[in-house]
């Protein structure tokens, strides 16, 4: 047995590259330049890593203050269980494809070939195009604030208003929007994973630090409002926790491992949820701790009280920064999608990847791309609120339910096994939570509203 077995290692890896290369004859421009299958498993980690520990995370203080200890840390909980597994089932879906010859390198074409044409085409793809081109957005205009508080920071009575730093944060976004492959993001992506964890310590130590000091503010973690709004805030931290956790391009970031693929996304997945563990729950826990119901949308927010700093004023500048520079890594990395569908459309797979036939198209739409978002960024200063209704609507679908849709319809299990009734619950019970967030969310929107403004200086 040990002497055949080295020969069938051999025959499998064989095959894998006949697939892999009689499936890059196939491949459009976007798939081909874009979507490079070059990457091992420890790349992997770092954009899974980049994807969902971003600075999102620095809310969940805040989704706390609607659920308190009990059901916050439940749900916290809840959420790492569910995407990892989910996030599992869809990996593991593109695994059996490849071994059948027909690897699918991003969301819309397992759904094409799992749900039907049209799933993919008018259903899915959109979804995933609005998910991760508003986090583009979203990161844009949360860069351009963390900048102005730096400002705001060094120059109390500055006069420069928001939108013109998103609109600098949107420069630099512009340069590194030309990267030309989601596989060319790994050096950066690890450098964002030391980020996040980076920032993650600071917010959580400020957190210990503030809570522990004769300056904290007094601790009260009882849920406020009436029944109405606790039961909308509730949902409302729910979509929260959910969005934080939301990845919406596990796809596209298995193309980016070499073949065969099998068993590598599970150890990209194993990185990226310690640092989830560490990350989510110390942030959450600690801010939630010193803040009580007093935590803000943005823990860092906390660290002032009217303008004046709870921590030494160069931590706040340092922590500031490390997440301006993390949010930069976020935010390409979820243009990635964007920038396939623009290589699709405008580029020519039968050139050179940096021929001027398609260089010179890459170059004007990645750049149209970016100057749309952070146009929309600077307009709507209230973006968090639409992000909110993006998120039910869309990390909803793409990371609780259809992976669990896609495993059950290719793998097929037995009606009487576990798997199957626990993946008919979770599809179930995310799909009332997904439509039951949406409409906390649009209720935000209304009770907001009055406060919108075009370029608002907030």
């Amino acid at each position: 047995m040990s002497t055949l077995r080295p020969s069938t290692v051999a025959v499998h890896e064989e095959e894998d590259a006949k697939v892999a290369a009689l499936n890059h004859q196939d491949l459009d421009a976007g798939a081909l330049f874009v979507l490079k299958s070059k990457g091992s498993w420890v790349h992997s980690g770092y954009h899974l890593t980049t994807s969902i520990v971003a600075p999102p995370l620095l809310s969940l203080p805040y989704a706390f203050t609607f659920l308190g200890w009990t059901a916050g840390i439940l749900c916290l909980v809840i959420g790492a269980l569910v995407t990892f597994y989910s996030y599992n089932l869809i990996s593991l879906v593109l695994e059996h494809h490849a071994q059948l010859g027909r690897r699918h390198l991003r969301f819309r074409d397992m759904a094409h070939d799992i749900l039907g044409p049209k799933w993919g085409r008018y259903f899915v793809g959109p979804i995933q195009f609005m998910v991760c081109y508003g986090a583009v957005v979203a990161c844009t205009l949360l860069g351009g604030q963390c900048m102005k508080a730096i400002y705001l920071l060094s120059n109390p009575n500055g006069t420069m208003k928001l939108y013109e730093f998103v609109i600098i944060f949107g420069c630099f976004m512009l340069i590194l929007a030309q990267i030309p492959s989601f596989h060319s993001l790994r050096h950066i992506n690890l450098i964002s994973l030391v980020l996040c964890i980076a920032y993650s310590a600071c917010a959580t130590a400020a957190s210990i630090h503030i809570g522990s000091s004769s300056k904290a503010p007094e601790k009260d973690y009882s849920l406020t409002g009436n029944s109405e709004d606790r039961i909308f805030g509730m949902f409302n931290a729910i979509a929260i926790i959910a969005t934080t956790y939301g990845n919406g391009i596990i796809p596209e970031i298995q193309a980016t491992i070499a073949p065969p693929v099998k068993g590598k996304m599970f150890k990209g997945l194993c990185v990226c949820y310690t640092v989830v563990t560490v990350t989510f729950f110390s942030v959450a826990i600690s801010g939630y701790w010193a803040f009580g119901n007093k935590a803000e949308g943005l823990i860092l927010t906390n660290f002032l009280d009217n303008g004046n700093p709870l921590v030494p004023k160069w931590f706040i500048l340092m922590t500031n920064v490390f997440t301006i520079l993390q949010l930069s890594a976020v935010g390409v990395v979820y243009l990635q999608p964007t920038n396939e569908v623009l290589e699709r459309t405008f580029g020519d797979a039968g050139s050179a990847e940096f021929s001027g036939r398609n260089a010179v198209p890459r170059l004007i739409s990645r750049s149209l791309s970016v100057v749309i978002s952070t146009t929309i960024a600077a307009m709507l200063p209230f973006f968090g609120d639409i992000n909110a209704v993006i998120g039910a609507f869309g990390f909803m679908p793409l990371d609780f339910i259809l992976p669990v849709v896609f495993f059950n319809l290719t793998f097929k299990p037995s009606k009487k096994s576990p798997i199957f009734w626990l993946n008919i619950i979770i599809a179930v019970v995310f799909s009332i939570l997904g439509g039951i967030a949406a409409i906390a969310a649009v209720r935000q929107i209304s009770l907001d509203a009055k406060n919108y403004r075009l370029f608002a200086n907030v």
